[in-house]
């Protein structure tokens, strides 16, 4: 076994990042992450936990997955500046201090964000994960009980009538299919944001909030926020007293700019945690 510790760029909270972790690949519980890594054909697990004074300490088999790990945990994704720049912010600011070491945990490939986009298109997040967990459980090996990201060969070889029957719907189970098939989605790592983004949005099935979905999670970048979210979209309709679109979403997020994924993930866990307050004459 290899242990390295590890130091974060800017401010970082493992126990806040990991809060909603869990998934097939992955556990989180009591501060501590146990992940599954996919090295040339052989399955790593790696165990994360945080010291007192902010060392994140890392055992794994090798060093191959160590870096998976700081992929994962977004440990180099310094998010000073939005700190910075938001902590005073009259929406945001109280979510930003309190939270202020929060990152959002990223997938182990391109995928299974995808994936995760998929299942979570207008259904709610625990349905959502119940289908992505089945999925990623039928297509990939597994040890001890933790799977294998999904890669876009162990996808596309199921039909989408395969994936139907696991609970993923049929425009959506075809537009994965279709995807894993035509697409190097591993690859959209090399490419810029907007360069991913306008490849993805060409399938009808993947819109805005799919597109920061796989942004954030699978891609490790913070520009482009999740419009479109159900939360956000609760959030806008309290702040403005009637029913609202998904696409009025991007008007909450555009005033962070090339923050606006990151300033999702705040706002998301902001309404969670009680620190973003609606006032009642905003929400009546």
């Amino acid at each position: 076994m290899v242990e390295a510790s590890l130091r974060a760029r800017g401010p970082y909270s493992l126990r806040l990042s990991i809060r909603l972790g869990s998934d097939a690949t992955r556990v989180a519980a009591a501060g501590r992450l146990r992940s599954v890594h996919d090295i040339d054909g052989r399955l790593e697990i790696a165990e994360t936990t945080q010291h007192p004074g902010g060392a994140l300490v890392v055992r794994a088999p090798s060093e191959a997955a160590l870096e998976r790990v700081r992929f994962m945990l977004g440990i180099d994704a310094d998010h000073s500046e939005f700190v910075d720049r938001f902590s005073r912010d009259p929406f945001l600011g109280a979510t930003v201090r309190r939270l202020r070491g929060l990152r959002p945990l990223r997938c182990g490939t391109v995928t299974q964000a995808l994936l995760r986009a998929l299942c979570g298109q207008l259904i709610t997040a625990r349905r959502a994960r119940e289908i992505e967990r089945r999925i990623v459980r039928a297509a990939t090996p597994a040890l001890e009980g933790l799977h294998a990201a999904p890669t876009p060969g162990a996808l596309g070889r199921f039909s989408p009538a395969e994936l139907r029957a696991l609970g993923l719907g049929g425009p959506r189970a075809s537009a994965l299919v279709r995807l894993c098939r035509s697409v190097a989605l591993e690859r959209l790592r090399d490419v810029s944001t907007d360069a991913a983004a306008a490849r993805l949005v060409r399938e009808s099935r993947i819109g805005p909030w799919s597109v920061g979905v796989v942004c954030l999670e699978g891609l490790g970048r913070y520009e482009r926020g999740l419009v479109g979210d159900l939360g956000l979209v609760k959030l806008l309709a309290r702040l403005r007293g009637r029913r609202v679109e998904g696409w009025e979403t991007a008007e909450l997020l555009e005033p962070y700019g090339e923050w606006a994924g990151l300033a999702s993930v705040y706002m998301l866990a902001g309404l969670s945690q009680g620190t973003i307050v609606v006032p009642d004459r905003l929400a009546a």
